[in-house]
């Protein structure tokens, strides 16, 4: 995937997202870049989110 593509995506959900009143704040949007670009998965991320929501309760 090229760099382009992979901002086009994160512009396509960013306004998706904005429609609804939640745009991404950028951490978001480097976290979309570094999944596209195969640095970490969704189930990484996923699972840092819980632990990270998890201590916070």
């Amino acid at each position: 995937m090229t760099n382009d593509e992979i901002e086009n995506r994160i512009a396509r959900v960013n306004a998706t997202m904005a429609m609804e009143g939640m745009p991404l704040s950028e951490d978001e949007k480097n976290v979309l870049r570094d999944i596209f670009l195969g640095k970490v998965s969704c189930d990484e991320v996923i699972k840092e989110l819980v632990e990270k929501y998890k201590q916070e309760e």
